[in-house]
């Protein structure tokens, strides 16, 4: 497998160009093209600058209405931003008496934020909405000539790991790659998921609490099987998925291809 390549940003969670992992016809995925992320709000003058450096021309936020509207992200100059949710739901739970509700099986549910994502990540490839909001984003990708496309969530592991995956996976990368590129997300957020932890057991939060907040600040295997899984039930596999679900022809494959490969 080739290291992912990280991004020196600041103020961004998970950061990484999906450049050099080879892809269709032993071609690889062009640098300075896509960039998958956590959200990008309140980045830095230097972060930005980088970015644009970079080549930055067009973000598309994964995040649900709510999150959008409780954290934008941080306009940049002369990039164009684009909301396509892969959940209309807040994916952060909404009101107070839900989240009080949701931690208090938290605390004494060891399992249920594992039950919870195995949930999302199932919804994230089944539910009609993710579908068309994976369609328009690579209709998005399909009219991007050049400069680079940056896609993010709220920690850039769990929405804009599934849509890495199909990705890379029309890009022709092999499966193996494409699951270790998803799982590199624990290794990017284990200062983030440390620090959260902390703070939770300052609080006096106690070890079931901070079993499920692990568990909700990471990737797994499972959580991605579950939708892998999901899909080859639900679908007879990823490529009948990915035609008859998402939209990709043959001539939108191709195109993303001539875009996002090298000769």
């Amino acid at each position: 497998m080739v290291k992912p390549v990280v991004l020196p940003l600041e103020k961004v969670r998970n950061p990484r160009d999906l450049g050099g992992y080879v892809g269709y016809q032993g071609r690889k995925v062009k640098m300075h093209r896509l960039i998958r992320s956590g959200k990008i709000s309140n980045i830095t003058s230097k972060d930005e600058k980088f970015l644009l450096d970079y080549g930055l021309t067009k973000i598309i936020d994964l995040r649900s209405p709510h999150e959008c509207d409780k954290m934008p992200d941080s306009e940049i100059p002369g990039v164009e931003h684009l909301d396509i949710s892969i959940a209309k739901d807040d994916n952060t739970n909404g009101g107070k008496k839900d989240l009080d509700k949701v931690f208090a099986t938290y605390r004494k549910d060891q399992y249920a934020g594992f039950r919870m994502m195995c949930d999302r990540y199932r919804s994230h490839v089944v539910k009609e909405h993710a579908q068309n909001s994976l369609h328009q984003i690579l209709e998005v990708l399909a009219n991007t000539e050049d400069g680079a496309v940056l896609y993010h969530c709220s920690e850039g592991k769990d929405r804009t790991g599934i849509v890495t995956v199909m990705i890379l996976y029309i890009l022709g990368v092999d499966m193996e790659t494409i699951r270790q590129d998803y799982l590199y997300s624990n290794y990017m957020l284990n200062d983030y998921r440390a620090k959260r932890d902390r703070a939770i057991k300052e609080k006096g939060g106690n070890l079931c609490l901070r079993a499920n907040m692990r568990i909700l600040g990471s990737v797994s295997d499972a959580f991605l099987d579950t939708s892998l899984i999901a899909i080859e039930k639900e679908f007879g596999g990823i490529d009948n998925y990915l035609r008859e679900k998402i939209g990709l022809t043959p001539q939108l494959q191709d195109a993303l291809r001539e875009l996002y490969l090298e000769d």
